[in-house]
């Protein structure tokens, strides 16, 4: 085992010193709630092709180089908040297919993530998703139903949280609840199909504490011509505005603490984009919880999230600390070596020492080609 293996712990059952990583652990206290974050949105069932080098044409077969199933939807950001030590609730409705019955053991067994106030239903099947990966781009196609019932009732007999993750598209009453609770909102909106990108839905930014939409949503939705100008925008509306923009980074601005940041996107192979937005996102949430500089926030967002999409998977690519903690291994590594490159890298990102885990932590689980319905924890898995 190289000292690498033993940092982030592939195989849990050789690692006995092993163990999770509390990033909060010092600015804990017995009066914080039980929860750090609060998900809620649509599980999906998701079956993911990567290495295509296009869609297939109409009555064509292409095969792919590597396929994984995972958890999709809102697992993907329940499952990042949850990898980078955060403690994660989930509110969502479950089929009672087989497939169901895996992805409820996988992210409360494997991820520990709180589903006390999910909801299994009788005949009905959680949505499918399939996900064809190619050429830095994605297709997908999805088969999905309406829940029975609402699940406004389970969010409100959900355990206390210190954030929630929130979709201006699914704007309810229960947000000014959790808001009055003292629960700060994290928002997101997806691409506007209709082209409509009708402005009211910034209103709903009054309860909540961030944005993070992409640069074509901040764009369109505040009817400017460059990121830069969006997020100046949206520092009007909510305490927190970050733009992220691809390749081209990311800006940010903390109206509370009067920081202004832009950093630069990671370089990095990427293979799969799924999730990556979610593991930003968790990021930008855990590093304002833990009251982090505005820079760091933005920095740490960006390498997580290169990390994430140099695995295939979804919520499964998303990154645990000891993957952070073997980016930082082998970026210093080679700075010692000499390179210039990596060297700046660790410039930028000096502030991550301090933060690293002092001790080898649990590895995590990758998406695979089927899914078991048995444990495979004593199986090691290729990085």
């Amino acid at each position: 085992m190289t000292e690498h293996d033993h940092v982030r712990g592939e195989d849990a059952t050789v690692c006995e010193e092993c163990s999770p990583w509390d990033p909060l652990e010092a600015l804990r206290t017995p009066h914080d709630p039980p929860l750090d974050v609060l998900t809620t949105g649509t599980i999906f069932f998701d079956l993911i092709f990567t290495g295509l080098p296009r869609l297939p044409e109409p009555g064509e077969e292409l095969c792919s180089a590597g396929m994984g199933s995972c958890p999709g939807g809102i697992a993907n950001l329940a499952t990042a908040t949850a990898r980078l030590g955060l403690r994660t609730g989930l509110v969502t409705g479950f089929g009672d297919a087989t497939y169901a019955d895996w992805m409820w053991d996988t992210l409360s067994g494997q991820e520990k993530i709180d589903l006390s106030a999910s909801r299994r239903f009788d005949n009905f099947h959680s949505a499918i998703t399939v996900s064809m990966a190619f050429s830095d781009d994605r297709g997908m196609v999805t088969h999905m139903h309406q829940l029975p019932e609402s699940l406004e009732p389970n969010l409100m007999a959900a355990p206390a949280a210190r954030a929630a993750a929130v979709d201006l598209k699914d704007a309810a009453p229960w947000w000014h609840r959790l808001k009055e609770r003292g629960t700060l909102l994290f928002a997101d909106v997806g691409f506007d199909e209709t082209g409509v990108w009708d402005r009211s839905v910034l209103r709903l930014l009054d309860d909540c504490h961030a944005f993070t939409p992409n640069a074509v949503e901040a764009m369109h939705y505040t009817r400017t011509d460059r990121p830069t100008d969006a997020v100046r925008r949206l520092a009007e509306l909510v305490p927190l505005a970050v733009v992220t923009d691809g390749v081209n980074g990311s800006f940010a601005i903390d109206q509370q603490s009067g920081e202004e940041a832009y950093c630069p996107a990671v370089t990095t192979e990427a293979i799969d984009p799924t999730g990556a937005g979610d593991v930003f996102a968790a990021s930008i949430l855990l590093g304002t919880l833990a009251g982090w500089p505005l820079e760091h926030r933005l920095r740490f967002a960006a390498l997580t999230s290169s990390l994430a999409v140099r695995q295939f998977g979804g919520s499964l690519a998303a990154p645990g600390w000891g993957d952070i903690a073997d980016w930082w291994g082998l970026a210093s590594t080679r700075a010692a070596g000499g390179d210039l490159k990596a060297a700046y890298v660790l410039r930028d990102y000096e502030f991550l020492r301090e933060l690293l885990p002092d001790h080898p932590v649990l590895g995590v689980r990758r998406a695979q080609g089927t899914f078991a319905l048995a444990s495979d924890a004593g199986r090691r898995h290729p990085t």
